[in-house]
């Protein structure tokens, strides 16, 4: 079986989210249960892209309506990433100093739509091109979504429909929405099936790929629920394609994610020795921010959206600080602007007890899930996340909104068999509330101890998932 995913990002290539963590984990699952899996991605102006040798191995050109955009099909030398990892190069598109953001305006780029239609045109030139076709073409998110309708609609790509296509939604917010004129700029198609590619009057990427492609699949079972009632405007589309919808709970690289080997991390301990290793790695975190270890220490990472539910937390934070309460906050993230300057204030305000770090940064990540204590998670929608699971993986107890994937992964330590800190209510006084029964807890030390092992224990490997995966490719290629 040989499976292409099609992503506009993956870890360590490329990542704003949590879709590069997957691409850049699930393909070398698959590949090691027997799977031919391989990548293809834009080719960013990353620094690490940049540090690593790429061969040439297909040219074309893509006609993007009346202009024609030349491009280079690369792979990455050697296998470092457990799987062939293939890049498309238009360095007028996609050698920018953002993903999808301009960092100097904060704003998305003007030309989106021609950006990674460019992309999805000389992937497919590309496929169309090889002698040995992929077996199943995987995308995901909007930024692939209109594969799924040109392979099937497009006259240039009539050879293709018979290849099977899964659409994987790891955010739904975002559906690449744009004029409906702007059908004209993919390649000639019978205009009678221009409905395919339109939502509410708009070309709609993300709603032409849930209609096209032969399998939807989310990344939990919870969110594909979720879905269905509240999808920024796709709610009926979603409960239209239900028959072929399916959740599948993400999981984590456990060799990236390791507390006993992590390259970050200068103290290494596994679940034999993780209460000597947490109080190592917590006091060089405190140190590192002039905090006291001996306080609890709760930390957030993410980015600072709406999403993540992180304008909830100064003024839960607040609450803490006026009631006099020792413990420590940290922050590390980026986004809204106005979060920005409050956090900034709160780190002039509570010296000792708070630090924001207001940037993406892997490697402070690491070091914060080793040093923690408790991790929040208050998200508004979470459609999987992994925090929670990195969190676990490091001993660092999970709080979080009862949502999506958050709530297909930790249960209430008040449930049988519970290992976190679990809120239903999107609010200040329901977080608060959470947080301080993990205080509670915390004052209890062997059963904080006990806790930490329970939940180092727990394994939310991607073997598990991978196999699913296998089990829904096996029943598209069958249709076929």
């Amino acid at each position: 079986m040989d499976i292409l995913h099609i992503s506009a990002e993956c870890f360590p290539a490329a990542k704003v989210g949590g879709l590069a963590d997957v691409v850049g984990a699930l393909p070398k699952y698959l590949n090691r249960q027997g799977v031919h899996a391989s990548v293809i991605m834009p080719k960013y102006a990353t620094d690490w892209i940049q540090a690593h040798n790429f061969t040439t191995v297909f040219e074309g050109e893509a006609n993007i309506g009346r202009e024609t955009i030349g491009y280079a099909i690369q792979v990455l030398e050697g296998n470092e990433m457990g799987f062939p990892l293939f890049v498309v190069n238009i360095p007028d598109f996609f050698e920018r100093p953002g993903i999808y953001v301009d960092p100097f305006t904060g704003s998305g780029y003007w030309d989106e739509l021609e950006r990674f239609l460019s992309f999805q045109v000389a992937v497919l030139d590309w496929i169309l091109s090889k002698e040995d076709k992929p077996d199943l073409v995987h995308c995901h998110d909007h930024h692939t979504a209109l594969i799924p309708f040109m392979m099937t609609e497009c006259f240039k790509y009539d050879e293709l429909k018979a290849v099977p296509t899964v659409l994987t939604i790891h955010n739904a917010n975002y559906h690449g929405t744009y004029d409906f004129t702007k059908g004209q700029l993919l390649p000639d198609f019978n205009l009678q099936k221009a409905g395919l590619l339109e939502w509410n009057e708009k070309l709609n990427s993300l709603a032409a790929g849930l209609k096209c492609a032969w399998q939807i699949t989310t990344v939990s079972e919870t969110y594909m629920k979720e879905l269905a009632e509240n999808s920024n405007g796709l709610e009926l589309l979603f409960q239209s394609e239900k028959q072929k919808s399916m959740g599948i709970i993400n999981g984590i690289d456990i060799e990236v994610w390791n507390p006993e080997t992590d390259s970050y991390l200068d103290h290494h301990y596994s679940i034999q020795t993780r209460t000597d290793g947490k109080a190592a790695n917590k006091k060089e975190l405190c140190a590192r921010f002039e905090l006291n270890p001996a306080y609890p220490t709760v930390s957030f990472i993410g980015r600072l959206v709406h999403q993540k539910g992180a304008d909830l937390l100064p003024d839960v934070f607040k609450q803490f600080f006026a009631v006099g309460k020792e413990v420590n906050f940290i922050v590390l993230g980026s986004g809204d602007p106005a979060l920005h300057e409050r956090f900034h204030q709160m780190n002039e305000e509570y010296v000792g007890f708070f630090d924001a770090t207001l940037d993406y940064n892997e490697e402070l990540a690491h070091h914060i899930y080793a040093g923690s204590d408790f991790m929040v998670i208050p998200s508004r929608f979470e459609p999987c996340g992994l925090n929670q699971m990195y969190s676990m993986r490091y001993g660092t107890i999970p709080i979080v909104r009862n949502v999506g994937g958050l709530k297909d992964t930790v249960v209430d330590i008040n449930e049988e068999g519970g290992y976190g800190f679990v809120f239903e209510e999107f609010s200040v006084e329901a977080a608060f509330e959470a947080v301080e029964r993990a205080l509670n807890l915390y004052e209890n030390g062997k059963r904080m101890d006990r806790l930490r092992k329970r939940i180092m224990e727990l394994n939310f490997s991607w073997n598990a998932s991978a196999k699913q995966y296998i089990s829904m490719y096996n029943e598209v290629l069958d249709k076929k």
